[in-house]
């Protein structure tokens, strides 16, 4: 399959490489030195339990230079880039390119999807991978996890659903768990349940991988998050394949000392950070279902308070 990877950092890069590993046709789409980089050495990938490797040459280009028409366009954007990748989808998607968004933010493919022409087909997805950009060029992924969840949404035209099931094979044979779900909604929320919790916990109190395996405040406080998109679920009509909280403290404690997720990294540089989508999305969503969200309400007090963008 031809693949154009609109982010080519920490989710699409890791994307990206074990694909074009694996042999698909993928472009990656970045910029500054990171995409300097990329053209001139390649796109390495230092994965700690998969050895590292390097695509290279390596199809490069920015999203405004691309000019393809791609089987599958992989949207790994931050939020706040999300009208970029609408006009990149815009001007380069077929009517047989599936559009697929795998974003932190819950909902992302009904955005996408509202803004483009009902031609186009904008899945739902979401992504476990711990990926960041160690130096232009040159992609960490310091933990295992690599799984991919994506469907269609309830009621969508799934014209293309042949394409999708078969999508699901070639991530699995790039060495990429991907699973194509009837269930998607469920699934993504299930996903935003722990790395928007983590990312607000650890963000409010600074705090890293390691101080959520221990009794104390920060487990508390993302225990506390979760169980409030829990209840966000519930209210929405969702059934989950297993219980939240279980599975997000399952999931940190399997962490190695030292994780942070992007947001933290963001915030801490001084970049714009996903704390809207992340955070305050979750507050305005319970008050439009009448769902108490005081941990998230604190958090996102706090964060108008500091300024975080």
């Amino acid at each position: 399959m031809k693949f154009a990877i609109a982010g080519s950092g920490g989710t699409g890069g890791v994307l990206g490489a074990y694909l074009a590993k694996a042999g698909n046709d993928v472009t990656f789409l970045a910029r500054g030195r990171h995409l300097e980089a990329i053209r001139e050495k390649g796109l390495t990938l230092e994965s700690l339990h998969n050895g590292n490797f390097t695509i290279f040459p390596a199809k490069a280009c920015t999203m405004e230079e691309y000019a393809d028409t791609p089987d599958v366009l992989l949207v790994c954007v931050k939020y706040y880039d999300i009208d970029a990748a609408i006009e990149l989808a815009r001007h380069t998607a077929g009517e047989n390119t599936i559009i697929l968004p795998i974003l932190n933010v819950y909902g992302t493919g009904g955005v996408m999807q509202a803004a483009l022409p009902d031609n186009l087909t904008v899945l739902d997805g979401c992504m476990y991978v711990f990926g960041m950009i160690k130096e232009p060029g040159v992609i960490s992924q310091p933990q295992s996890i690599l799984r991919v969840f994506y469907g269609f949404r309830k009621g969508q035209d799934r014209r293309l659903e042949a394409k999708a099931r078969a999508l699901e094979q070639v991530f699995n044979a790039a060495g990429i768990e991907g699973h194509f779900t009837d269930n998607i909604a469920a699934d993504h929320l299930q996903k935003f349940s722990f790395v928007s919790p983590m990312g607000a916990a650890g963000l409010y109190f600074n705090a890293k991988s390691e101080d959520f395996q221990k009794e104390g405040q920060v487990r508390d406080t993302f225990v506390g998050l979760i169980r409030e998109v829990q209840a966000i679920g519930d209210a929405m009509g969702l059934t989950f394949k297993s219980d939240l909280v279980k599975s997000g403290l399952k999931l940190i404690d399997a962490f190695k000392p030292g994780g942070m997720t992007s947001m933290q990294r963001d915030v801490a540089a001084g970049r714009q950070s996903e704390f809207a989508g992340l955070v305050d999305s979750i507050v305005e969503l319970g008050k439009k279902l009448n769902v108490p969200t005081p941990y998230y309400a604190k958090i996102s007090q706090w964060g108008k308070e500091n300024n975080i963008k």
